[in-house]
């Protein structure tokens, strides 16, 4: 359970007339115009409180051109207004970590009237009853349901539900480790770049052997290509980076994640943000720990759903890859040419160079770590390399074609 209260109250809790164990407006399709807050805290029918309900909405990107870099609208709000935050958590079977997770965006000396909404997509592990009891004691978390059960419609639900008059929208994920003032930092750090978004850069923390060579591969060159979350080490402007805050009017503007991605819905939608204007800062302050896959099966469908993901945002937008990008792109092609090598050696020379490369730099890892599991890097980084450039041809030749997103009315 979550203490002490906020105001520094301490001891046993008692559920307040007011609170709510879990969120939702009723059935119809809803734009993002926010939810009346006041109405929503009203206690629901019964001893169980409120049942969360469901909101089936469709989004697009807006065909008029709009600005959303600049920060007029809190310049114009009260300096304790302008620091409000909606802090939303996607959420499935999440029972073991989620009040941790919980605790620890909240464990903030800066927060000024935070709202922390978990959208659970469904879960069946207790995840939804442990947020019920938080919320009874706790006004300041909500529930709302999920059913679209993706990040990016948990993301949509929740800022449809209540982001309310609340400037900024903070996305958190579950599996992920988060240092104390991370909100009121993030919103710090919007306030004097003046960016639309802010991004955070990312380490991943192995804790089983399996975990500690996938980490030493995402951690270097090999296993990101030198992307500026993974390796930067200073503030700067970027075109993606791993989500933290959204300004929401920004946010709002670009109608959100699209919802019929389940991978690469971030750099989808940093692609929509910069066509209209949107400059995203990846902030020097704060740095978040991430938890790999812990077996090679679960790594490898990780990551052939990322290049699906890759290829369906490039059919989208009709956009190039970056070098980093591209080169894995040669790395299925390359060893479905070992097929071809009892014909003629010479094809299995493309593989056999990867295989090598890799193999080798995993092993300089481990001598620089001086930890074992970090000299399997390589292999690690196969696995990685392999299933990103599968999933990505697979998805461009099959050219499935994209699903029309129809927006719901203004105010329905």
């Amino acid at each position: 359970m979550l203490s002490p209260r906020p105001g520094g109250e301490r001891g046993p809790r008692k559920p307040a007339r007011g609170d709510a164990e879990a969120l939702s407006p009723k059935g119809e399709e809803r734009s993002f115009a926010p939810a009346d807050e006041a109405a929503l805290e009203t206690p629901g029918p019964g001893a169980g409180g409120w049942e969360p309900l469901s909101i089936e909405s469709f989004i697009r990107l807006p065909d008029t051109e709009l600005k959303v870099d600049a920060p007029a609208r809190e310049a114009s709000l009260e300096p304790a207004a302008a620091k409000r935050a909606l802090v939303v958590i996607p959420a499935l079977n999440e029972a073991p970590i989620i009040e941790k997770v919980i605790a620890r965006i909240l464990d903030d000396d800066h927060l000024v009237d935070p709202l922390v909404l978990v959208a659970d997509g469904g879960s069946t592990d207790g995840t939804r009853e442990i947020v019920r009891d938080i919320a009874i004691h706790d006004r300041r978390v909500r529930l709302v349901d999920n059913p679209g059960r993706l990040q990016s419609a948990g993301m949509n639900q929740a800022v449809r539900a209540l982001a309310g008059d609340r400037p900024w929208v903070v996305r958190v994920d579950a599996h992920a480790d988060y240092p104390r003032n991370y909100v009121s930092t993030l919103v710090s750090e919007a306030l004097r770049t003046g960016a639309a978004s802010v991004v955070v850069s990312m380490d991943t923390v192995g804790e089983d052997w399996f975990q500690r060579a996938v980490a030493a591969a995402q951690n270097s060159v090999l296993g990101t290509g030198g992307s500026a979350h993974r390796l930067a080490s200073e503030g700067q402007w970027v075109d993606h980076g791993h989500h933290a805050l959204f300004r929401r009017e920004s946010y709002e503007a670009i109608g959100g994640y699209d919802e019929s991605f389940s991978h690469n819905e971030d750099a989808e939608l940093d692609l929509r943000l910069a066509k209209q204007g949107g400059r995203i800062w990846l902030t020097d302050k704060l740095r978040i720990g991430y938890h790999p896959r812990n077996t090679p099966g679960a790594l490898a469908r990780q990551y052939f759903n990322y290049g699906k993901g890759r290829a369906r945002t490039v059919l989208k937008h009709h956009t190039a890859l970056k070098i980093r990008q591209a080169v894995p792109l040669a790395i299925a092609p390359a060893v479905a040419s070992l097929l071809l090598a009892p014909f003629f050696w010479a094809f299995a020379i493309p593989a056999l160079l990867w295989a090598c490369a890799a193999i080798g730099f995993g092993l300089v890892l481990g001598v620089r770590q001086r930890d074992s599991a970090a000299a399997f890097a390589g292999p690690a980084a196969m696995i990685m390399h392999l299933a990103w450039s599968a999933g990505f041809w697979v998805q461009l030749v099959r050219g499935e074609p994209l699903p029309k997103i129809v927006p719901p009315a203004r105010g329905a």
